[in-house]
């Protein structure tokens, strides 16, 4: 067995992140770009829009001739004609006249400015009454007034939402390019655990691990493959591992990597071919005994068994090397938080960085943080907690009405 427990800090782990290389990248469909991680800048190629368009149904007018129009002394101008949608107007506005606009509409030249319909008193066919002032500009986007020709308008390594596919599509981008999802392969390990259709003798448990930890890939953006249940036996955790290890980006092992004789985690690991230990054991609770590996330029994770601890090391050890690997660019993966006042002491030891499930409440029209307390077995702790908080590694605790940040799940 190999010396345990020489624990290494959070901050060091997260560190080892850079040593991992990215997936590749593909062009895909922009239809199915949302959600995916953007692979290059994106440089407008013309202005956005590419004419003066009209922002409300009204009349295209020159500002200047509506200036000090009210109600009680409107403004008279000359009705030039319309505008229809798609087409470009062949004619211009003067001093005195107006033309009919549509929203979306392109501006003729001299109007710079659009009065609404609902301000507009309509004479006769060719004679309109503005009872109220325009200021250049208003009602109108300008040539280039969303993105100009030559910006940059996406950068690399950020998450595309919709608006942001929309955005590319609005400068007929038809494909766009992307990193490939991670696949990250999962498994589980231990003589107690039988899969989930199975009644478990005492002494045995449902395999939980597998399916919270591939929710989790799933909402870090990976795609999980679950590789089954491995007993405690060498040969067969080797052969699963480097099975796993031909076919994913990452292998995640829950189960084994704790004190035992016949827990083979890290002797398996540190004979995978080209296989380095980063860390084993971090120093974290709940999740201390989690071993990391770089075996043939992929992360290898044994997670703690206890589904608490695997959840909470996944969410915020495990997760970054994800959104690493699929081309997350770092600060765009930065993790939210929630401000909330906790409800109670906190205790903590120094030396190591804990995180604590809270529920979020609220009280007095204020936001609370409600400690959520367990040991790391204990599924319904996780049911029950919105989030977590942490406590630095520094820090002996924290105190009932301090302000803390909640990271929600």
């Amino acid at each position: 067995m190999k010396e345990f427990f020489k624990v290494t800090e959070l901050a060091r782990v997260l560190e080892t992140v850079s040593v991992f290389p990215g997936v590749g990248v593909e062009d895909i469909p922009l239809v199915e770009a949302a959600g995916r991680i953007l692979a290059e800048n994106v440089v407008a190629d013309s202005n956005l829009p590419e004419f003066p368009r009209s922002t409300m149904d009204g009349y295209a007018v020159r500002a200047t001739s509506t200036f000090g129009a009210t109600e009680g002394n409107p403004a008279y101008l000359t009705v030039k004609g319309a505008v229809a949608m798609g087409q470009s107007p062949k004619f211009a506005i003067a001093p005195g006249e107006a033309c009919r606009m549509p929203t979306g509409g392109e501006l003729p030249k001299g109007a710079d400015s659009v009065v609404m319909i609902e301000h507009i008193e309509a004479l006769d066919d060719t004679t309109i009454e503005v009872y109220r002032s325009v200021a250049p500009g208003q009602h109108v986007l300008e040539i280039g007034e969303d993105f100009q020709q030559q910006e940059t308008i996406l950068s690399g390594g950020q998450k595309l939402r919709p608006q942001e596919t929309g955005l590319l599509a609005a400068f007929g981008r038809e494909t766009v390019r992307v990193y490939k999802t991670p696949v990250i392969g999962i498994i589980s390990t231990g003589d107690e655990v039988v899969s989930i259709d199975a009644t478990p003798a005492p002494g045995q448990i449902r395999d939980i691990n597998s399916y919270t930890l591939s929710g989790q890939v799933l909402k870090a953006g990976g795609i999980p493959v679950s590789y089954g249940i491995v007993r405690d036996d060498y040969a067969a955790l080797s052969e699963k591992c480097r099975q796993a290890l031909d076919c994913s980006d990452m292998v995640l092992l829950s189960g084994g990597s704790s004190v035992g004789t016949r827990d083979f985690t890290i002797e398996v690991i540190s004979d995978l071919p080209d296989s380095s230990i980063l860390a084993h054991g971090i120093s974290i609770s709940p999740g201390k005994p989690t071993i990391l590996a770089r075996t043939q330029n992929k992360a290898v994770w044994g997670l703690p068994g206890h589904v608490v601890s695997a959840m909470i090391v996944f969410k915020m050890v495990v997760q970054p090397f994800i959104e690493h690997i699929a081309g997350v660019t770092a600060g765009s993966s930065q993790l939210s938080k929630i401000s909330a006042r906790l409800n109670r002491n906190v205790s903590s030891a120094q030396g190591r960085t804990d995180f604590i499930r809270v529920r979020l409440i609220r009280k007095n029209g204020e936001l609370r943080a409600d400690p959520v307390l367990g040991k790391s077995g204990l599924i319904n702790t996780m049911v029950k907690a919105d989030g977590l908080i942490e406590i630095d590694i520094n820090t002996e605790g924290l105190d009932e009405g301090s302000v803390v940040e909640v990271i929600p799940f």
